[in-house]
């Protein structure tokens, strides 16, 4: 009998009374908000220990009765078996052959729902299943709300982001415990023109309640694929609530994220704070959110709800292109009041990272360390891109990277990918094992090496990043027609060239970052830095193998001050100047 196995590792940060996960950023972007009417979904993967590597099954037909086998993404604990469907269609990363992709969050929600005795379906393995067996997000959101009903739901609470070439979701869940099998859930579609995002907390709020046109409940899923519906929740999401005593309001009132996940410190300044930096990346008036970014949170008095909160997706100022959108993955809060770069954390080179953990106390007093877009723990994240214009094979982009975002490289893998390249083949190394051939080991050595001394060392790979990624995007337009005009001809031939291609811009990747890996150890040995032109080092005129004398950058001013204020006049020079 036939089985097929999804499992990985653990994605946990923490803090917050109803949430015991904090990690993932995702943004997303509808055909009216993109420069050239693509769908975007972004997607950071942070875990301390997920492994960056890209997933891939191949399309295949399953014989009758044949069986599923569940193990949970975050530990590779084992669920149990669920019926396979007779196809399942090749998924790639977070993104199958259709242009599908699906990203999440966690946001952990109502302590009391954060398992179900004898629930199959965890959040991951939901995302990777509805993949093999869905061809756009409508499809999705029904079959991940008939999976969840029928084998119940092993998680806590979670956001999903999914895209197809045409349409945008966001599509919030969280079990019922051992009060009910399965999940209360509402999805929303992203109007045409705006941007939505989410950062492990749940961001729903109140939703339009059934009509049969612009909205229905999970009893009418025979109507979601009316044009017009933009919005489905589970039958039962308000009273469960009641049920509970969660809620006493009139339905019309209910707020599913206030109800089932409270905001709170936590959830604004470590969570909805990264939203609210990306998206004042994209709309001029985001700053009017920064007290609810930095944790101020303002309630009604009769229903305890948070009345500053953010929108769930605004217009951007100008149409976003692909590139803005691997950028805000970047993000370090720079410009912000919770710009990490400039305070004594950064250090003497500027370092916009706080190791864990995310909290500290000193004397007592509880402190905290900023949690921003960018981080050091990303196992691997992506750009997802989806063309409505192109043949699926070729339409869909999935430009996928490594580990830390604001050095890492999207690599251009097209959903038609039918041969993963072993530097990124799962298996090739793991968290535990180094393996000089994969893609996550030479990007952390890279990024370990500048986190030394961030503010010099990360130019020379920020250079190098953007030469190679603008490179990709120039490219796309040649390669698509490239691959339009033998598609025309030979479909199969169309696939096995945008393959080819991925994995070529793989290797290629992987090539230059170890040289890279190199000449940064070269430049920058025993805190010197050799002068070089064009990455050419230069010799010292006498003798080829010595270089000219190297410059010592020293420290900056503020770092400094900084010293002579701990110190005193300790490291103070008395008598003649040396």
């Amino acid at each position: 009998m036939k089985k097929l196995t999804i499992l990985f590792f653990a994605l946990a940060i923490f803090l917050g009374n109803y949430s015991s996960s904090r990690a993932c950023t995702n943004f997303l972007v509808t055909k009216g908000a993109s420069a050239d009417g693509s769908t975007f979904i972004t997607y950071a993967a942070d875990s301390h220990t997920l492994y960056g590597e890209l997933y891939f099954w191949k399309a295949q037909d399953w014989v009758a009765g044949s069986l599923l086998k569940v193990n949970e993404w975050d530990t590779g604990k084992l669920l149990g078996h669920i019926e396979q469907v007779a196809h399942t269609y090749q998924v790639i990363g977070n993104m199958n052959e259709f242009q599908l992709a699906i990203g999440e969050t966690t946001f952990g929600g109502r302590d009391e729902l954060g398992s179900q005795k004898g629930a199959i379906m965890d959040y991951g393995s939901l995302i990777y299943i509805t993949l093999s067996r869905a061809k756009n997000a409508r499809e999705a959101i029904k079959i991940m709300g008939e999976l969840v009903a029928k084998y119940g739901y092993y998680s806590s609470g979670e956001s999903f982001s999914i895209q197809d070439p045409n349409e945008v979701w966001i599509l919030e869940m969280i079990g019922k415990a051992d009060f009910d099998k399965g999940a209360v859930w509402v999805a929303r579609r992203v109007p045409d023109g705006y941007i939505s995002g989410h950062a492990n907390h749940a961001r729903i709020e109140t939703f339009p309640l059934s009509d049969g046109k612009t909205s229905i409940s999970s009893k009418e899923f025979d109507k979601i694929n009316l044009p017009t519906i933009s919005t489905v929740y589970a039958h039962d999401v308000v009273s469960f609530a009641r049920d509970r005593k969660w809620y006493t309001g009139a339905d019309k009132d209910f707020n599913f994220s206030e109800v089932y996940a409270p905001v709170d410190f936590g959830g604004a300044r470590f969570s909805e704070a990264r939203v609210w930096a990306g998206f004042r990346k994209f709309n001029s008036q985001m700053d009017q959110y920064v007290d609810y970014a930095m944790g101020k949170i303002k309630r009604d008095e009769k229903t305890g709800f948070a009345t500053n909160r953010m929108p769930l997706w605004i217009k951007p100022d100008h149409k976003l292109t692909v590139k803005e959108l691997m950028d805000v993955m970047r993000d370090h809060y720079e410009g912000t009041p919770l710009d990490m770069t400039t305070d004594v954390g950064a250090g003497a080179f500027g370092l916009p990272y706080r190791w864990r953990p995310l909290t500290w106390k000193s004397d007592e007093v509880e402190y905290l360390n900023e949690r921003a877009i960018a981080t050091q723990q990303t196992g691997f994240i992506f750009v997802a891109q989806s063309r409505s214009w192109l043949p699926e094979w070729v339409g869909g982009i999935l430009w996928w990277g490594v580990d830390d975002a604001a050095t890492n490289v999207f690599m251009p893998l097209y959903c038609g990918l039918d041969e993963v390249p072993e530097n990124i083949k799962a298996g090739n190394g793991d968290m535990l094992t180094y393996s000089p051939t994969s893609m996550f080991w030479i990007f952390n050595r890279v990024t370990n090496f500048a986190y030394m001394r961030y503010s010099l060392v990360s130019k020379d790979i920020i250079e190098t990043q953007t030469i190679l990624e603008n490179k990709f995007i120039e490219n796309t337009a040649a390669i698509d027609a490239a691959a339009m005009s033998l598609y025309k001809a030979n479909p199969a031939k169309a696939r096995q060239f945008v393959s080819e291609y991925s994995n070529a811009q793989v290797q290629f990747v992987f090539n230059t970052w170890q040289k890279l890996d190199q000449f940064l150890l070269v430049k920058y040995l025993d805190g010197n830095v050799k002068k070089e032109e064009n990455r050419v080092f230069l010799r010292n005129g006498n003798d080829i193998s010595l270089p000219a004398s190297p410059n010592f950058p020293g420290y900056s001013e503020e770092w400094k001050k900084n010293v002579i204020k701990e110190t005193g006049d300790k490291l103070k020079v008395q008598g003649a100047s040396h």
